[in-house]
């Protein structure tokens, strides 16, 4: 509880000062806003920016591509970028100019944890499996990158569902543990980038049709054979949607 308080105490601390800034030869300049732990973002992005801070970016609005989109973690900041940021700003009610700057950043910051994962979701919590991340289809660091976006997609859909809690049933799985319960072999949780659903707040099919405007190519739910009991996401190659049962 303390460190929820800190946290949000330093967020409105910072975004004071993101709105008074400073002043320089009669102009207001927004001043820097700076990350409680996790990662700093040391100047105002907008298009046409580039670079690995572009990138950091692009993880934390990744849920917000709009209808069937998907944005690319390129670390470019193109139409798509400036259209998830002006997305992002509307959802928690910024200035919505598509250009990130002290407020969307303090924003950023007031919604993520010293490991850079999103309040309401966790590391542990997307691999109940094995904690190492290894033994997967792809490097233990890969998998867990992969991981940190679906948990960035999944506070945008939590965030426009109510900020109502997402139940997770499964994340990342070795082969060995994809084996033990019968998944797939190229199943996408191989790879970290899958997330299993459990209904709770929301239904299945509430949790499979608002996954359509969060980045999720891959979404599975009651109607495809074996999601009676889970909706399923992640973030395969090509669109593949098939939950028949909630009219998709």
């Amino acid at each position: 509880m303390y460190r929820r308080l800190s946290r949000l105490l330093s967020a409105g601390a910072l975004l004071l000062a993101g709105l008074v800034g400073s002043v320089v030869g009669g102009a207001v300049v927004a001043a820097p806003a700076h990350a409680d732990a996790c990662y700093t973002w040391g100047r105002t992005l907008s298009q046409g920016a580039s670079g690995a801070d572009v990138r950091q970016l692009q993880i934390r609005v990744s849920g917000y591509p709009g209808f069937g989109g998907v944005l690319a973690l390129d670390g470019d900041f193109g139409p798509g970028t400036k259209s998830a940021v002006t997305r992002f700003q509307q959802a928690y009610g910024l200035s919505a100019d598509g250009v990130a700057g002290p407020q969307t950043f303090t924003k950023i910051y007031a919604l993520q944890d010293g490991d850079c994962t999103p309040a309401n979701f966790s590391y542990a919590e997307l691999n109940n499996c094995n904690s190492s991340w290894s033994g997967g289809a792809v490097s233990a660091a890969q998998a867990k990158a992969n991981a940190l976006v679906s948990m960035w997609k999944l506070q945008a859909m939590r965030h426009a569902l109510g900020d109502q809690p997402i139940r997770v049933t499964s994340g990342f799985r070795s082969h060995a543990c994809n084996d033990a319960v019968g998944g797939a072999p190229s199943s996408r949780h191989l790879y970290g980038d899958a997330v299993d659903l459990g209904s709770g707040p929301h239904s299945l099919c509430t949790l499979a049709r608002q996954a359509r405007n969060h980045g999720f190519r891959g979404i599975l739910g009651p109607g495809y054979p074996g999601h009676s009991d889970h909706t399923h996401v992640d973030h395969r190659s090509s669109r593949f949607w098939s939950a028949s049962g909630c009219g998709i």
